[in-house]
């Protein structure tokens, strides 16, 4: 087996396929989309091979046979026909008024207009000016047009904390890409992808044929590595890491087909051979954290949420359902579904390790607001567990929720609901990547949290003091009967209440009680 370069960052294919470097084949799923449909839009979280996916498309059309030998489309594609290519992207720099969008615009017109040899009769009118462009580019081609829009909503999320600006950018999008519906005639394909998945009527008004590909099982690996790729393409990588490892930390994602690997982290993987939240540190947007903690959102249904598609779909610059946002990003995933009568449920949960770790990590540093202590704090809760040092542990709780300062309480609304205390106990703990189980069901009811750490098992219960009795919390694992469910296991069973009070802002009561 011989090794060759990663192509880590790279979304050009030429470059890829001339300088020896890996290449997962995926013109398969290109010449399938390319006979069943002629406009497609794809939304995928960041660093997924969005563009490289585009940048493929633009080289078979464009003809240029020598990039593809070898590959599935090589011998199933007429090499004799040329297209003219479009390819219009927002991936680079940010857009910070109506007025850079237009000349964004207008530059990547120009560019077009000079690949293709063409003019255009009045430069500064940004609908008329693309409309010509793909009629000229078809007349001088004999060919009908590819147009290739990568990162379509880029300059939207540019300004997503600017509602006001955002819409007005959104304005300005709208009125490039109705132009594809306007120009159909002379469109051959068009693939438009993004992160998000703004409604149609928003952005996309009037491109009615637009063909949604975001979640079809057929599709589901068209980004990303699927484990067949990482035991084919990658085998001489391999040696030296954890297979199971691997898939817990970098696996996972899923749109309803099967399920692929961040492709971003398994490269980095291969090249450090160490296993480090790699996707998650090129930058978590601040506005998703912001969202989550200040609308009152009960982290721990993170893990298992149940929504409907018109709910995953509801992402618009006046509204941003929060299960919308971290499904477009990313940080969740579909995990199942089951039909009720004419709906459709669909689950969703973490993808994998790396992301249910340092999401958590990221929504406790901000709760805090001094990401040194929360550091601090999570590598002394580990100590903590791992002694099975119970009093320590209840110290060390309420250091947690008095490092939380008295302004985060007053300006964010999420502490006057009853499940901020067992939010931040949640994130606090599933930060450290451990085994956790939420409600989990037994003959009896549900567990709040079931922690499988140490070869031990701990079964927490978590009540509110003004809205129960004190000492109700273990007296409720133990009447529930909750540890039976982990018997067979024969391991140390530890029963933990925990109980919190909305006035003091802190823990009032962690009683323990171990069985063997």
């Amino acid at each position: 087996m011989t090794r060759k370069k990663l192509p880590i960052g790279i979304q050009t294919f030429e470059k890829i396929r001339e300088d020896d470097y890996y290449y997962v084949d995926k013109t398969r799923f290109i010449l399938q989309l390319i006979d069943e449909g002629t406009h497609y839009f794809l939304s995928r979280p960041r660093r997924f091979g969005k563009s490289l996916l585009l940048d493929t498309i633009g080289e078979l059309f464009a003809g240029n046979e020598a990039l593809f030998k070898g590959l599935y489309c090589h011998e199933r594609w007429d090499w004799s026909k040329r297209y003219p290519v479009i390819r219009i992207s927002f991936g680079g720099g940010v857009v910070r008024s109506v007025a850079d969008l237009e000349r964004r615009i207008l530059a990547l017109l120009r560019t077009n207009r000079e690949n293709l040899g063409l003019n255009c009769s009045d430069e500064t009118d940004i609908p008329g000016c693309f409309a010509e462009l793909i009629q000229n580019a078809a007349k001088k081609a004999s060919e009908r047009v590819v147009v290739l829009i990568d990162e379509y909503d880029k300059p939207i999320l540019d300004n997503i904390t600017n509602p006001a600006l955002a819409a007005e950018i959104r304005h300005g999008l709208r009125n490039l890409y109705s132009v594809i519906k306007d120009s159909d005639a002379h469109i051959r394909f068009a693939f438009l992808t993004g992160v998000s998945k703004f409604s149609k009527v928003s952005l996309f008004s009037g491109l009615n044929n637009l063909q949604d590909i975001t979640v079809d099982k057929r599709y589901s690996a068209l980004c990303g590595y699927t484990a067949e790729d990482v035991d084919t393409v990658f085998a001489p990588e391999l040696e030296g890491l954890d297979r199971e490892q691997m898939r817990e930390w970098y696996n996972g994602y899923n749109w309803m087909g099967e399920a692929v690997y961040n492709p971003f982290d398994l490269l980095l993987l291969f090249s450090t051979r160490e296993f480090k939240p790699f996707w998650f540190e090129t930058g978590t947007p601040t506005f998703l954290i912001d969202i989550l903690t200040q609308r009152g959102f009960f982290l721990p249904t993170l893990a298992s949420l149940r929504v409907d598609i018109a709910l995953l779909s509801a992402f618009d610059v006046e509204h941003i359902a929060p299960e919308a946002l971290l499904w477009q990003t990313g940080y969740l995933t579909f995990t199942g579904s089951r039909t009720i009568g004419a709906r459709i449920e669909y689950t969703l949960g973490y993808p994998n390790l790396e992301v249910k770790s340092a999401l958590n990590d990221a929504l406790v540093k901000a709760m805090i607001g001094n990401p040194g202590r929360a550091s601090e704090l999570e590598s002394r809760l580990y100590d903590r567990l791992y002694a099975n040092d119970f009093t320590g542990l209840k110290t060390h709780f309420e250091s947690l929720y008095a490092s939380i300062p008295n302004d985060w309480y007053r300006n964010n609304p999420i502490a006057q609901y009853e499940g901020f205390y067992a939010s931040v106990f949640y994130s606090h703990i599933a930060a450290l990547g451990l085994d956790i189980i939420l409600e989990d069901v037994t003959h009896q009811g549900r567990i709040d949290m079931a922690v499988r750490f140490n070869e031990q098992i701990y079964l927490f219960e978590f009540k509110v003091v003004e809205l129960a009795p004190e000492g109700k919390a273990l007296q409720q694992l133990k009447d529930k009967r909750y540890a039976d469910k982990y018997r067979s296991l024969s391991q140390p069973i530890h029963l933990i209440g925990v109980e919190f009070s909305k006035d003091s802002r802190t823990v009032v009561g962690f009683d323990v009680e171990t069985s063997p």
